[in-house]
């Protein structure tokens, strides 16, 4: 396995590298940062990174993305930007460019930006999902006291060399298309599932109710993760009771690439292949669309979800972390 970036040449002499505020820049002024990030998304993960480099063109000509850009001899050759609501602050992305990316050089963004959320009275968390960092295992972290590393794998299959066969159920469950009024139920999953779970140390949005509301929420309205695609997108009813027992969720990262966003089982419901069927019939439904691949990303410590994604054909392509800044007072 390669780490989730290869390290970049060193920086180059000259003119130390500066941290200012984005609200001071122009879209423009990020344009060929934004360029080669999306070149880089497409060759690392087979996925477009337009839509979501957009949104940083608008919101940063707007000025109204928080965050910082790394400024090299007047040139901008990094930015990370971040958001912050109710207790938690969110590291939407970083991004240094290969020819300037050192830890070093990342570090000065990521300090600035840990040490922006900290100084909130508010925020008691920070967390980010998938940064592009070099070393994301073994890196010293700003803020270190504070701070927690989960090893998480990207995982990708080939779905022409894919073959699951049906699930044989010893329930008599039914499968439906994701509606939207399937979204209390779905949160209800969400929430009961990841309860105790690594997971739930690193999204506390798996620990409530509400959180999950909203994880859903912004699977299903935002580009972070994809565009969503219902057709791709299962849950799994009890008919005696009513109830839900699982759920999966996709996403087009690409025009033929898809992506698991969400994939999991009410605890009650376990050890019965559930998951492997919600899985099999979002698989079935991206190959029908036309996709050529799917990934998904998957916590390292989660052995059982790992065995059950080999075992149908995903491998690691790449390895990140994902990191957590407690800010408890």
């Amino acid at each position: 396995m390669s780490a989730l970036f290869d390290a970049g040449p060193p920086a180059r002499a000259g003119q130390s590298a500066e941290v200012v505020d984005l609200r001071h820049l122009r879209a423009s002024d990020l344009e060929p940062v934004l360029q080669e990030e999306t070149r880089v998304w497409r060759e690392q993960f087979d996925w477009d990174f337009q839509a979501s480099a957009d949104l940083v063109r608008r919101f940063v000509q707007m000025q109204a993305l928080s965050g910082f850009a790394l400024m090299r001899d007047g040139k901008a050759i990094g930015y990370s930007y971040y958001v912050a609501e109710e207790r938690k602050g969110l590291i939407g992305d970083l991004y240094v460019r290969h020819h300037e990316r050192t830890v070093d050089t990342e570090n000065l963004l990521l300090g600035a930006v840990v040490d922006s959320l900290l100084g909130l009275s508010f925020v008691k968390r920070i967390e980010s999902q998938l940064m592009m960092l070099q070393s994301p295992l073994t890196r010293a972290l700003p803020r270190k006291e504070r701070a927690q590393s989960f090893p998480r794998h990207f995982m990708e299959a080939d779905l022409s060399l894919t073959n699951m066969p049906p699930l044989r159920a010893s329930s008599p469950l039914v499968f439906e298309q994701w509606a939207e009024r399937r979204q209390d139920s779905a949160g209800q999953v969400i929430a009961t599932a990841y309860q105790g779970h690594v997971d739930g140390k690193i999204n506390d949005q798996y620990r409530t109710l509400s959180g999950a509301r909203r994880f859903l929420m912004n699977i299903v309205q935002y580009p972070g993760c994809g565009a969503f695609f219902q057709p791709a997108s299962f849950v799994a009813l009890d008919p005696t009771s009513g109830r839900m027992a699982g759920l999966s969720l996709a996403s087009l990262v690409a025009s033929d690439i898809g992506h698991i966003t969400q994939i999991c089982v009410a605890p009650e419901y376990k050890g019965q292949g559930l998951g492997y069927e919600l899985l099999r019939r979002s698989m079935d439904a991206m190959r029908a669309h036309g996709c050529r691949k799917v990934s998904l990303t998957v916590t390292a410590a989660n052995d059982d979800a790992i065995r059950l994604y080999r075992r149908v054909g995903y491998s690691i392509r790449r390895v990140f972390a994902a990191y957590v800044w407690d800010n408890a007072r």
